[in-house]
């Protein structure tokens, strides 16, 4: 489980938000309470759209950042395998991930780290989104 990415310790000091997100996975699934969120945003696709990379989500009603500062944690990589960071942003159900230092873009990820310190992509539940890589 992904922390907020508020805290560099594997070991989260907010019990109470990780109970909070368990008991919501637990409502939805075992009581069938289907209207409650119960995950953060967690990759569907990418596509890509001229000097950038689109990706869409599920569970992605209100995408939002967490801290309200731009995007962070975002790489893509090109034809030269090369991984930068990269500029993000919030279009929908969507974000839109480029980098000037990036041509033929290849590949996208997100918080692709033993421990992604700073990632800050939520849903409007506040629930924090999963990492993903779209590299083979």
């Amino acid at each position: 489980m992904i922390n907020d990415g508020a805290d560099t310790s594997l070991h989260p000091r907010e019990k109470q938000k990780v109970g909070e997100r368990l008991a919501r996975w637990a409502l939805a699934h075992d009581d069938d309470r289907s209207s409650v969120e119960f995950s953060g945003p967690i990759y569907r696709d990418y596509r890509i759209d001229g000097d950038s990379i689109r990706v869409s989500f599920e569970h992605a009603e209100g995408l939002r950042s967490r801290d309200e500062q731009p995007l962070r944690t975002f790489q893509i990589t090109g034809a030269d395998n090369k991984w930068v960071w990269a500029e993000a942003a919030i279009e929908g159900k969507e974000v839109r991930v480029k980098s000037p230092q990036v041509k033929q873009l290849k590949a996208v990820r997100y918080a692709w780290s033993d421990n992604p310190t700073g990632a800050n992509l939520t849903n409007r539940s506040g629930l924090p989104a999963s990492l993903f890589t779209t590299e083979d």
